[in-house]
């Protein structure tokens, strides 16, 4: 019999998906047997997408992938028009997931566990089924992997608020970003909240570097209920020398990247999520067309369910063609999946115009780029709100609640300008280098990440 293996189940939405990804290749990486279980279109997309690795197929090899069968779903397009930015067309794979996963994920742990010692069971907050089947085991034990940041749970926590008040910081819970829709969902199928109590302990996928103080609040209540803490992220392969290799086919921005003169590129992307209306598209443009700054900006629109799903001709095509001549020499323009993480390290890159999803933002400040913060929906108004004003890295570009309003180029201009070049920017800029410096060797060997991720994997092979 086998000693130790992990199964890793993530929730079918890029965010999730990366972060169960990047964290099944380090496992890996380091001996254990792992085992990632998602649907069959969701698998093949964490494939396609995971970037950071040099050889990306070579590091996934040491993975073992399975596909959750599950009921038939429509995967309509995203609606850059509707009432709300949070990304409703998602919601019937969301509820087919929900209803079927359980039971290939039930079917997946039994084969496995009659092999070995002990199952450890990593699942997403989002996915408190899986919580449910780790239990079920003989041999099982369950790990919550928390997928947002740490201090977006204080709220919720005894004597947390008041924390928050202390470091100027007020509580945003999620129900304002997000539809009444997935708050039913969530409350019914999810069931997040369940998922932390249910679980042997929880690992979480940031660092003191960035959340130090709010970790070991949270640390200490969760400790008060049994529960054991791992802060191992940021999930970031380029900070694991021990589990990045060079040598791979370099995208065809990085080149362009290389011509451009240090901290000169403004990076500009908005996550796979989220899609924004064709005027605010043209007055983004404007700006950076006015800002006279260089520029990489990712434009597509949200994913579908099915991320292989055809989505027919672009709604870009002719708005491109010639912002491409007007821009040329200028900015470089990606209507696919764009390798953000060796983005946002170049040294030609100077800072992120970003949605502030949480793997943006701890991507972002990992290599000490600044934020220029426009978020869309669910838990990006706190991730901006920690950046600009506890983490004093970013600027705000529009608050979310003005997600209806089209935001003039002037205004987006003026903060490009003012974060880029400006006296008022540098200080902003010198925050971030540090704190990329800070958030690094908290990945290097003897930091506390890198402590923590050595812990976690004591303490499941014991």
């Amino acid at each position: 019999m086998e000693s130790v293996t992990v199964v890793a189940v993530p929730f079918p939405a890029q965010g999730h998906l990366n972060q169960l990804l990047h964290l099944s290749l380090l496992l890996a990486a380091r001996g254990l047997p792992v085992h990632y279980a998602a649907p069959a279109e969701h698998v093949r997309q964490a494939r396609a997408r995971v970037h950071g690795w040099g050889d990306a197929a070579a590091a996934a090899r040491g993975v073992e992938f399975h596909e959750l069968a599950i009921s038939e779903y429509v995967s309509p397009l995203p609606d850059p028009a509707a009432d709300s930015p949070f990304p409703s067309h998602l919601m019937l794979l969301w509820e087919a997931f929900a209803a079927s996963a359980p039971a290939a994920l039930a079917a997946l742990l039994g084969a496995i566990s009659a092999s070995h010692r002990r199952v450890v069971v990593l699942y997403d907050l989002m996915n408190a089924f899986a919580a449910k089947e780790a239990a079920r085991l003989p041999n099982g034990e369950g790990y919550t992997l928390h997928c947002t940041a740490v201090s977006s749970i204080l709220g919720r926590m005894e004597g947390g608020s008041d924390l928050l008040r202390e470091r100027g910081l007020e509580y945003l819970p999620i129900n304002p970003y997000v539809t009444e829709e997935f708050l039913e969902f969530a409350g019914k199928r999810a069931r997040a909240a369940q998922t932390i109590p249910s679980s042997a302990g929880i690992v979480m996928n940031s660092c003191h570097a960035l959340e130090g103080e709010f970790i070991d609040f949270v640390a200490q209540k969760l400790a008060a209920g049994g529960k054991k803490v791992f802060c191992i992220g940021p999930l970031n392969p380029l900070l694991d020398s021990s589990a990045h290799e060079q040598g791979a086919r370099r995208h065809e921005c990085l080149v362009w990247l290389d011509r451009q003169p240090p901290a000169s590129v403004l990076y500009v992307s908005f996550g796979s999520t989220s899609s924004l209306r064709g005027e605010q598209i043209a007055e983004l443009a404007a700006a950076l067309r006015g800002s006279n700054q260089r520029f990489i900006w990712v434009l597509r629109d949200a994913d579908r369910g099915n991320i292989f799903a055809d989505n027919g001709e672009s709604r870009h095509a002719k708005f491109l063609s010639e912002f491409a001549k007007e821009t040329e020499g200028t900015g470089l323009v990606i209507t696919g999946w764009a390798p953000q993480l060796e983005i946002l390290a170049h040294g030609a890159t100077a800072a992120f115009m970003s949605h502030c999803g949480w793997n943006s933002t701890v991507e972002s400040m990992s290599h000490g780029k600044p934020i220029l913060a426009w978020p869309m929906h669910s838990d990006q108004p706190w991730d901006a709100e920690l950046v600009c004003e506890y983490l004093k890295a970013g600027f705000l570009v529009r608050p979310c609640e003005k997600h209806a309003e089209v935001i003039p180029a002037a205004t987006i201009q003026e903060v490009i300008e003012r974060m880029m070049v400006s006296d008022e920017g540098l200080p902003v800029r010198q925050r971030a280098t540090a704190i990329g410096e800070a958030v690094r060797s908290s990945a290097a060997d003897g930091g506390t990440s890198f402590r923590d991720l050595e812990n976690f994997i004591a303490h499941i092979t014991r």
